[in-house]
């Protein structure tokens, strides 16, 4: 039986017509796949950056962990709340000069320049802690005259800044301070009796 050649011609355009659409999603199939590597890559390196720690590495921290404490929790009871009073910000209450002072640290997301540097670091405890130990470790001196730089120094420093340090510190300030690190040199003491009074505890 001898095909039509309408039929054939039909035909031939069929199979031309599902050529095409096959080339057609091939080449849909290879660009969403570009597509969607460019976006896995672009996550990676995101990721990277936000997982990356803090933007500069603080090796010099003359601040004890203790006096850390006793600082936020005198400044503002360790309140991690991200507020700013009268320009202080965060748990140890740092004010824009001090940040400056202290090398200008920032998050891994920010620079320097970035409008909410100083307050997106400050307002982070490790940021803040970070800042504390800068400051310190540039202005260090004795502030009260005992011969040697302590917590008490630090506190000072911290309260009434480098120019001003061998000033009174306020009485309220002075009170809280001073008790917070008593209390913490009175639980050093306890541990060390009661290390002493457990047998086989070094």
């Amino acid at each position: 039986m001898r095909k039509s050649p309408v039929a054939g011609s039909q035909l031939r355009s069929v199979v031309w017509s599902t050529r095409r659409q096959k080339v057609g999603v091939s080449i849909l199939d290879r660009n969403q796949s570009s597509d969607m590597l460019r976006l896995l890559v672009g996550l990676a390196c995101l990721w990277l950056l936000v997982d990356s720690g803090s933007s500069t590495e603080v090796k010099n921290k003359p601040v004890t962990e203790d006096c850390l404490d006793c600082l936020c929790e005198t400044m503002s009871g360790c309140n991690a709340s991200a507020i700013c009073v009268n320009g202080a910000c965060g748990i140890f209450r740092i004010t824009w000069g001090y940040w400056v002072e202290a090398g200008k640290l920032t998050l891994p997301t920010d620079t320097a320049l970035s409008d909410d540097a100083f307050t997106n670091c400050v307002n982070q405890p490790h940021c803040a802690a970070d800042t504390v130990q800068n400051y310190m470790f540039k202005h260090g001196q004795d502030c009260n005259g005992d011969d040697h730089i302590d917590c008490l120094d630090f506190g000072a420093l911290h309260k009434l800044g480098n120019l001003n340090c061998r000033g009174e510190l306020p009485n309220i300030f002075g009170k809280v301070f001073n008790g917070c690190l008593k209390a913490k040199q009175r639980l050093a003491e306890k541990k060390i009796v009661q290390a002493k009074e457990t047998p086989g505890l070094t």
